[in-house]
């Protein structure tokens, strides 16, 4: 029946859209708003209500399937749609605000140059644009395809928002479906156990009545019994014992005592914390879980999840349905059984995984489950695995002693290596909290970290002292940062505000580069030798540095750009990655636009390359965060 109903409504869906297809005017297809709020042309509702109605005067929406009456004018008497009216104007209007000839020379077509991104008329503009020896370095199209491609590219980009909403939408409809179900597992709980109160009650209070009734009719018998043994007694002794018939041994008494001890105290006290209804505010993608010592087989060991919401903020209470399970990775040991091991509630936010690994020497998943997520945390026994990266997703290198940082954002902290890729240390501040790092930077006095989340700026020591932090209210979504040590200016990439915003020393602003729509989607911003701001989306541009746009250093056409950085030959290095999955690092010159090499090892391929930073003997370190490591190649 539900297969049935669902191929009867897409039929109707499919025939709705071949009545409402067309667009919307001011004569036949005039827009009529329905009683169901949604609009439909006068074309189609004529074909739609001779279709239906016949004797019944109604018809149904063919968007929303609602039952629509008819007026007795006929489907024209419906009331206009006065949005889509006002819409329709206003289109119109745009249509004759375009004007594709010069308004000083009637007859002249104006032109549109993708270069300098200016429309202009050749009799009008003089220099570069009128010059045919110069012209030819400029892209120019004629004003007419031009206004066609920018309409082409906004209806991408609505469709493109459209789709991420839709998205959005079900994701929202399937938590609500969800939250709808657990309501009513929960009613459907709580009635069944005070159900099994009521019932529990009705049998005793029903215990009760039997045992007054028995003890009634226990007394009535014994009392008839008495009365004719003293008669019999009265017949044989002549009434000798007359006297004993005036006081009888039994008596009228009967109660029923609830006071005798403290069982109504009890029960009211125990229905008042009977059944619980418990929510969590718990939002997965941001626990983190960690290792308590060091992972030794044989004994028993502990991984503790602490839970976080949205805001970054530690969970206080638990009740979150937490589930464990231990396996091992490598392959050939699939079809084992996995290893045993609990979970217990801290009731605190925490949870604690307690777990006997039998050998050492082995690398396990300890795969955590909370609701719509799986965390998942590898384990190298008889080892602590303090070393390891989670989520790296930026290096820098001082130049002055080519010591590396990785801003390893899953750990919150930042990993110290040598040149070599040796540890050396871990630095951590309050500023890489809540796993939320995405740039990092180095500074004239230390490191300069960028936390998208809370929306702070914080520079500190090598050593984690945190020397100052700012931020700044328009602030939306600063990804990556990048620091021009010779005039001390630190710059911050903004996706929300789709620009660049270069600040002082001290966090006071400067100016900004770009605005809305300069960028689409900026991955990353670099300081070339002389001061360049270098921004990479989905192609390189190049900025002076004052913020004046210099050039297009290099577009590729589909794909997306990752980290980038400037070394000191003035080649620019940028990872990329391709539609078809394809990762690499590419190798440009700032000088003369052109692709020198592309980095793509077969014994050690990227996946998912974020950030990078190059050494002083041509080696670039890049951060793999699909692998959780950093690899390093030579390219010069």
């Amino acid at each position: 029946m539900i297969s049935l109903t669902i191929v009867k409504r897409k039929h109707a869906r499919e025939k709705a859209t071949d009545f409402v297809s067309g667009m919307y005017d001011g004569q036949e297809h005039t827009p009529k708003l329905l009683q169901c709020s949604h609009t439909v042309c006068l074309h189609c509702l004529t074909r739609i209500a001779a279709s239906q109605t016949r004797d019944t005067g109604s018809f149904r929406c063919p968007i929303c399937r609602e039952l629509i009456n008819i007026p007795r004018g006929g489907v024209s008497a419906l009331p206009p749609s006065f949005l889509v009216n006002q819409l329709l104007d206003l289109m119109s209007r745009q249509r004759r605000e375009v004007i594709p000839k010069c308004s000083v020379h009637i007859n002249q077509e104006l032109l549109f140059c993708e270069t300098c991104d200016t429309v202009f008329c050749t009799l009008c503009t003089g220099g570069s644009h009128n010059d045919s020896a110069n012209s030819c370095e400029h892209t120019i199209i004629p004003f007419s395809i031009a206004i066609k491609r920018m309409s082409e590219i906004l209806l991408y980009k609505a469709n493109e928002c459209i789709s991420k909403l839709t998205q959005a939408q079900e994701g929202v409809s399937s938590e609500l479906n969800r939250l709808d179900t657990a309501k009513e597992a929960c009613l459907e709980k709580i009635n069944t156990t005070f159900q099994q109160i009521q019932a529990l009650m009705d049998l005793r209070k029903q215990e009760l009545i039997d045992n007054v009734e028995q003890e009634c009719q226990g007394l009535q018998y014994q009392v008839e019994v008495r009365n004719i043994t003293q008669r019999i007694e009265i017949l044989s002794e002549k009434l000798d014992a007359t006297t004993s018939l005036g006081e009888p041994r039994e008596n009228a008494f009967l109660t029923c005592d609830f006071n005798l001890n403290d069982s109504l105290e009890q029960i009211q006290q125990h229905l008042s914390v009977l059944g619980k209804v418990r929510t969590s505010t718990t939002f997965p993608s941001l626990c983190a879980a960690h290792l308590e010592g060091t992972t030794i087989s044989g004994i028993e060991n502990c991984v503790t999840l602490k839970t976080v919401d949205y805001h970054g903020n530690a969970r206080k209470t638990g009740g979150d349905p937490v589930q464990a399970e231990l396996l091992p990775v490598t392959t050939e040991e699939v079809e084992q059984q996995s290893f045993p091991c609990g979970v217990m509630d801290c009731d605190d936010g925490t949870y604690k995984v307690y777990f006997r690994a039998p050998k050492a020497g082995r690398i396990i998943r300890c795969t955590l489950t909370l609701p719509n997520i799986i965390i998942r945390v590898y384990l190298r026994l008889a080892g602590s695995g303090k070393d390891e990266f989670m989520q790296p997703v930026a290096v820098a290198i001082d130049e002055r002693d080519q010591t590396v940082y990785v801003l390893d954002t899953g750990n919150s902290r930042i990993k110290v290596l040598t040149e070599n890729l040796e540890v050396i240390k871990h630095v951590t501040n309050e500023g890489l909290l809540g796993r939320s790092c995405t740039g990092i930077a180095i500074s004239n006095d230390g490191l300069v970290v960028v936390n998208w989340r809370s929306k702070y700026i914080t520079e500190m020591t090598t050593d984690g002292e945190t020397l100052k932090n700012f931020t700044y209210n328009a602030f939306q979504e600063p990804i990556d940062i990048a620091v021009d040590r010779s005039y001390g200016h630190v710059l911050v990439a903004d996706n929300g505000m789709s620009c660049i915003f270069v600040f002082d020393a001290e966090g006071k602003i400067l100016f900004q580069v770009g605005k809305k729509g300069t960028f689409s989607l900026i991955c990353s911003v670099s300081i070339g030798p002389l001061g360049e701001i270098i921004v990479a989306d989905s192609r390189i541009q190049a900025f002076s540095a004052k913020g004046d746009f210099m050039e297009v250093v290099y577009d590729e056409g589909k794909g997306r750009y990752g980290g980038i950085t400037v070394d000191t030959d003035n080649k620019i290095l940028v990872t990329r990655t391709e539609q078809k999955g394809r990762t690499y690092v590419q190798v440009l010159s700032l000088t003369d636009d052109t692709l020198n090499l592309c980095i793509d090892s077969h014994d050690a391929k990227l996946k998912r390359p974020s950030g990078l930073a190059t050494t002083n003997d041509h080696h670039v370190i890049v951060v793999d965060l699909g692998n959780n490591c950093i690899k390093k190649y030579r390219y010069w």
